[in-house]
């Protein structure tokens, strides 16, 4: 009987060690991601001469300096308010959605890049994806 305890604590534990280490690179990539975004939009504030370049960094913020560099109105970024409310979350979420690529499409436009590039970013899996890429594009680009 002792030795199926043990059998099984040593089961749990490396589940345990197994969730661990997922979680942990988890995190470091989407740390990664984060700051490689942060630093692609604060290098495309940059080049199209938006002040506060700095809202990058910041969560929603970021959002508002996408509206910024768009040159469109930042009030839409108020739907977050709209994704803490039950039943109504879902079409904010989809009306901001609308918004960010909106907004991405004059960024790109802004850059001097076909607007429709960010028409892919919606695409599921390959959206994501086709973003860091187009991102690092818009900043780092010719």
């Amino acid at each position: 009987m002792a030795g199926e305890e043990l059998a099984t604590a040593m089961g749990f534990g490396a589940l345990g060690a197994f969730i661990a280490a997922f979680f942990i690179i988890f995190l470091i990539v989407a740390i990664a991601l984060y700051v490689y975004s942060a630093l692609a939009l604060m290098a495309i504030a940059k080049r199209t001469k938006t002040e506060n370049g700095w809202l990058a960094w910041i969560p929603i913020g970021n959002l508002v300096l996408m509206a910024n560099i768009a040159k469109m109105h930042w009030w839409p970024v108020l739907l977050i308010i709209g994704l803490f409310i039950p039943i109504i979350n879902f079409f904010a979420m989809m009306a901001l959605a609308v918004f960010v690529v909106i907004w991405l499409w004059k960024i790109c436009e802004a850059r001097g890049k076909p607007g429709w590039w960010a028409v892919l970013t919606i695409i599921p899996f390959v959206g994501s994806i086709w973003m860091l890429i187009m991102m690092g594009i818009l900043a780092w680009g010719e």
